[in-house]
């Protein structure tokens, strides 16, 4: 009896473990996919320059704010800063796969964002779509040579952006302390991208934003576009993340006053960077001065 039951036992795990390692050995195929004789799957967008697929930024969801109430907030402080992508701590700005200004401007031909001039930084103008594609862009004649007939001729060549072109980006921002939480918040209001301008003998003359990006109506698209994380290539930031936790350097350049000018109006050469620290030591100060120990 016990034999026989040794041999039950020994036909259901092997009919198992056989009916398991056929189900384990079909591929799983896509829409898009299909089955070759050897059993290997083919996709149409060609071979995955991966391991596995890469969903967790695409399929996140936005995380609102939490509801500010006027009455809650006794103090509030708006604050210019300068993003230079130079900087080692900058540089997920001019990631190749991804560079930042080249995620704003897509956005915006594709109507998923909109863009406002700078006229002012208080996004009150929107920008038409011939506008934002002609964005950055140069017209220029050279002079070129038929190689049959030697003759002159003169061509017209349009310069596109080149997102390494962007240094700079500009942030207008909003530091306030909140009375319900009694926390010093901070909360982003604008993005613009700073463009260099040189004369004919590439000399600097001076810089300018090119446009305003309304931050809280592009959340739900940086939240969806990852950045670059140099500690771990499996655990990708989003551009929202980068935003929130502050991962970038920057400085100061203004601070609301009422002479409504910034920090190289008054100040010169190195007392510009004193200024600017001086700025954020005082906000930084601020609500360790509202307790009282």
């Amino acid at each position: 009896m016990k034999v026989l039951f040794k041999i039950f036992g020994f036909i259901f795990w092997s009919a198992l473990l056989m009916t398991g390692a056929s189900l384990t050995a079909q591929p799983v195929l896509n829409e898009s996919s299909e089955l070759t004789e050897s059993g290997e799957t083919t996709d149409e967008e060609g071979p995955r320059d991966d391991v596995y697929d890469r969903n967790i930024i695409k399929d996140r969801r936005l995380i609102s704010y939490d509801h500010i109430r006027e009455a809650d907030v006794f103090w509030e402080k708006r604050i210019w800063r300068v993003i230079d992508v130079r900087e080692k701590m900058n540089k997920h700005f001019t990631w190749p796969e991804g560079p930042f200004i080249n995620i704003l401007l897509d956005a915006a031909m594709d109507g998923q964002i909109t863009l406002y001039s700078t006229i002012d930084d208080k996004f009150k103008t929107k920008l038409e779509p011939d506008e934002i594609a002609s964005m950055g862009t140069s017209v220029d004649t050279i002079i070129t040579f038929d190689p049959d007939t030697y003759e002159e001729k003169i061509k017209v060549v349009r310069n596109d952006l080149n997102w390494e072109d962007i240094k700079k980006f500009r942030l207008k921002e909003v530091w306030f302390f909140d009375e319900e939480t009694s926390m010093l918040l901070v909360r982003i209001l604008g993005i613009a991208p700073l463009k260099e301008e040189y004369d004919d003998n590439g000399n600097f003359k001076f810089e300018y934003p090119m446009f305003w990006a309304y931050y809280p109506h592009c959340r739900e698209l940086l939240a969806r576009n990852a950045s670059f994380n140099p500690g771990n290539d499996a655990q990708r930031m989003s551009w929202e993340d980068i935003m929130e936790m502050r991962y970038f350097s920057s400085y100061i350049m203004k601070e609301s006053n009422v002479y409504d000018r910034r920090i190289q109006d008054y100040k010169a050469g190195i007392d510009i960077l004193f200024e600017a620290e001086k700025i954020h030591k005082g906000i930084q100060n601020f609500e360790h001065d509202v307790w009282t120990f």
